[in-house]
């Protein structure tokens, strides 16, 4: 359903919902107190946490409660006394956490243990990860009738996947700056600071992609004063990607001639395509690789969808690079953890909101009856599969959501 439309039948349905008085005005919603959870996250390197403190002293504040495990937000460099003294509850096993919270919010996706500590008709909030969603996880979260969103689908007012869109522009900033780091001396680089100075060429990066990531590299990138160029089979996008930076820099359809040529000439490239099908299209050879200048920097951010590198092999935080021919490859599938706090600030701007339009609307079923962008989030609702793609993925029925929400009132 498209964003802010609403079909025929979806119409009357919405009107089905509304309880008129002798004045004919819709009957306002009842507000309703939140029971929010906050677990310890433990999928590996997973440092982000979804609420800041001050976003627990707004929920507070607004008549919610939180309840925190202990060191929920220690990785993000936020302590348990920070949310304490903004009223949340701290409790020390996640258990209690699953148990009394109506709503729960994390990070990673909760694994069976967890949504077998969860209880029946509670609200879950995190990633899905597609790439590696099983049935049994998806049978789980059904016998216990859970209400789950999807962060990765969340849409904003404009139409944009919100929660994407801020975590690709973290790390499309952030792997210009690891680039810098690996190109000098201090990690056995070439000893070069990224875009040189007045009188030294600059650092040559080679951008594989035009989109959100591509973008925010190439922005940063070139306010280091480093010479960028971008590649990317979409025209759209490249043309995109040059009015939204403001200047014009070589961008270039996918020609193996001219992106050999790059590659092997350049000090940093960095792989930022995506594929809505699940595997990167991998662009450049091993051949190819072979070729580039010694201690050049590969940083493969496409690396959880196979990477662009056919060289590349996944990494983490602890031992996040390695060298083949020479060439430094930075392969961490995760790099907003690398700067969880950051992370953190641009997760809970998008998620206290809709905390509070639960709230203040009367619960879950109300906002995302109104609100378009939350609605595309839903995969699961009463137990009941939604998504029609991975309905489709494991053979498992669905149903449509507007009728689920109709058939409820």
């Amino acid at each position: 359903m498209s964003s802010g439309k609403l079909s025929g039948f979806s119409d009357i349905a919405r009107q089905a919902m509304m309880q008129p008085q002798e004045s004919m005005l819709e009957v306002k919603n009842k507000k309703n107190k939140l029971y929010i959870g906050i677990p310890r996250e433990i999928s590996f390197q997973e440092n982000r946490i979804a609420l800041t403190p001050l976003s627990v002293a707004l929920l507070v504040n607004n008549g919610h409660e939180v309840i925190l495990e202990t060191n929920a937000g220690k990785a993000a460099n936020f302590l348990d006394k920070d949310y304490s003294e903004q009223g949340a509850r701290i409790v020390y096993d996640a258990a209690s956490v699953y148990h009394d919270a109506d709503v729960i919010i994390k990070i990673a996706p909760p694994t069976l243990d967890e949504i077998g500590m969860m209880r029946a008709g509670q609200t879950l909030f995190s990633t899905l990860q597609l790439s590696t969603l099983k049935p049994d996880y998806l049978q789980a979260l059904q016998l216990k009738k859970i209400n789950a969103l999807s962060f990765e689908c969340l849409l904003d007012e404009g139409g944009s996947l919100t929660v994407v869109r801020a975590m690709s522009e973290i790390v499309g900033a952030t792997s210009i700056l690891i680039a810098a780091e690996y190109l000098s001396n201090v990690f056995d680089g070439k000893g070069l600071m990224l875009g040189g100075i007045t009188g030294v060429p600059p650092t040559e990066i080679v951008i594989l992609g035009a989109g959100t990531v591509g973008e925010y590299a190439a922005r940063t990138a070139i306010s280091l004063g480093a010479q960028v160029k971008v590649f990317d089979p979409s025209m759209y996008k490249l043309r995109r990607l040059q009015n939204n930076i403001g200047t014009r820099i070589f961008t270039s359809v996918v020609q193996p001639i001219v992106l050999e040529k790059a590659i092997t000439s350049c000090d940093v490239a960095i792989g930022a395509m995506r594929d809505q099908n699940g595997r990167t299209p991998c662009l450049v050879t091993e051949a190819t690789v072979s070729r580039m200048k010694p201690n050049s920097v590969i940083i493969d951010v496409s690396i959880d969808q196979g990477g662009c590198f056919e060289t590349s092999e996944v990494t983490n935080h602890t031992h996040p690079v390695f060298r083949k021919y020479d060439v430094i490859h930075y392969c961490v599938p995760n790099i907003a953890s690398r700067v969880a706090r950051t992370a953190t600030y641009a997760l809970t701007n998008i998620f206290a909101p809709i905390l509070l339009d639960i709230g203040e609307q009367g619960g879950l079923k109300n906002v995302i009856w109104q609100n378009t962008g939350v609605r595309a989030a839903v995969y699961i609702y009463q137990g009941h599969l939604t998504n029609k793609h991975i309905a489709e993925r494991f053979n498992i029925p669905h149903k449509d959501l507007d009728l689920l929400i109709v058939s409820n009132i």
